[in-house]
């Protein structure tokens, strides 16, 4: 229900009480139209138009309503269209959004809401106008798969991000699928039979990071026994994947934005510039304009990386999906292209939460066939030598890896589990290579906090 200032206080409404701001039919997306009015504030009479599905507010150039009252952050809201109605979000603000008297950091909005920033007043308009967004016919893009209108509409957007060589940043939940879509839309460029290189940089200490995004010169540190090159060098001509970009050291920000605007790298140790010809792709799972906010990520880096901006849904936003990726992972991983999955595994995983999303999902139908709990020829009857029918049993082989995969799946998330997400602690305490610790958790669709683990 709305109270009187027009927050939509709860999600849990009935049909005819929810705003359905966006709906989709075969070929496109449909969403309405608003505005934000000014209506208080030193910018008062100003009012703008949304133009996309997400309209942003804040003192920073770029935002769809710029504004010049000191008390806004430069990045301080945004209100996104989705199918149950008109969605504001906090960025992180300094001084918080209101309606009212509520503080919100997320909530949904109806027509005449008055949002309070600083010492600005928006009311929130929803126009007669509706705005229409291609989607794609195709269930797929390379090998992403999805039927999902969410999916579909990202599928219409990839064929012309790939045709131009500006940066990209994707950005999604742990696990949406990121590095594959980098990966597409570098095979689907006039760049596709170059190098594709990939630096994750939640993965790689502060001290090397510098190294092995620009190289080093043999000499220049301790350890530096020869010359390297750097992931830019490396990828000449053809693609950079920055992944986990959110995680990057706030030192070593500058120095990208430098071989960004330049197109220039200069190694650890030397003063030479070589010429750079790649195009940059960066992923991250946080929202950078309120690591912006927060002071731990260069306002100038993400103007530089936000040229080209693709937004992955969670998994919760496209249930749809999960049928046609559950096919897809059981074929892939059983090795039999014609694997038909269980109709009972399929309906039993379309039910879950997937808060590890695809990954999660892979993860979830991979050891379903290890387990032999879905698989029908676990459970298919076969003559003995007597005329008798029996189960065959599992391999010895297949029981090992069984039982292994089942308690260290056990293991690794009671691990995480007691180190609250903080993969670094979790490692040390066990004696375990961090990124080993990291790609168990991966496998296993087991989540934790990321910015613990930084």
């Amino acid at each position: 229900m709305a109270d009187e200032s027009g927050l939509i206080l709860t999600t849990e409404m009935d049909e005819d009480e929810r705003t359905f701001a966006m709906r989709a039919d075969e070929t496109e997306y449909v969403f309405q139209r608003f505005c934000c009015r000014i209506v208080a504030g030193p910018d008062t009479g100003q009012c703008r138009q949304a133009e996309g599905s997400e309209f942003t507010i804040g003192t920073a150039t770029g935002n769809d309503l710029e504004l010049s009252d000191p008390t806004v952050s430069r990045h301080h809201c945004a209100i996104r269209v989705s199918d149950v109605g008109f969605q504001v979000r906090d960025l992180g603000s300094t001084n918080g959004t209101y309606v009212g008297a509520m503080r919100v950091e997320s909530g949904f909005v109806e027509n005449g809401t008055v949002l309070r920033l600083g010492a600005t007043r928006i009311r929130f308009e929803v126009l007669d106008e509706q705005v229409r967004e291609p989607m794609a016919s195709s269930s797929s893009f390379g090998p992403i798969l999805g039927r999902s209108p969410a999916m579909r509409r990202i599928f219409s957007l990839l064929p012309k991000i790939a045709s131009t060589d500006s940066t990209v940043l994707i950005e999604g939940p742990t696990g949406s699928g990121k590095g594959v879509v980098a990966e597409a839309v570098h095979q689907a460029s006039s760049r596709a039979s170059q190098p594709f290189v990939v630096v994750d940089c939640g993965s790689i200490p502060p001290s090397l990071i510098e190294s092995e995004l620009f190289g080093h010169e043999r000499g220049s540190f301790t350890g530096a026994h020869q010359t390297r090159m750097g992931a830019f060098e490396a990828a000449q001509g053809g693609t950079v994947f920055i992944d986990e970009i959110g995680e990057l050291d706030l030192a070593c920000q500058p120095k990208l934005l430098r071989v960004l605007e330049k197109r220039v790298v200069t190694r650890v140790g030397s003063t030479a510039l070589i010429p750079l010809d790649v195009r940059v792709i960066a992923a991250t799972n946080r929202d950078l304009r309120t690591e912006v906010n927060e002071g731990r990520f260069r306002a100038d880096l993400f103007y530089r990386l936000n040229i080209l901006r693709v937004r992955l849904p969670s998994l919760a936003e496209r249930t749809e999906d999960v049928p046609l990726l559950v096919a897809h992972f059981y074929q892939e991983l059983s090795g039999d292209p014609d694997a038909i999955p269980p109709p009972p595994l399929v309906a039993r995983l379309s039910r879950q939460a997937w808060g590890g999303n695809v990954r999660e999902l892979r993860s979830a139908v991979e050891r379903a066939l290890l387990l032999g709990d879905s698989s029908p020829s676990q459970h298919t009857p076969t003559p003995d030598a007597g005329g008798s029918r029996s189960e065959v049993p599992g391999s010895y082989r297949a029981t090992k890896a069984q039982a292994l995969a089942s308690w260290e799946s056990a293991y690794v998330a009671d691990l995480i589990h007691r180190f609250d997400g903080n993969l670094s602690r979790a490692a040390r305490a066990v004696k375990m290579d961090r990124n080993h610790l990291r790609a168990l958790l991966h496998r296993y669709g087991i989540n934790y906090s990321s910015r613990a683990s930084s």
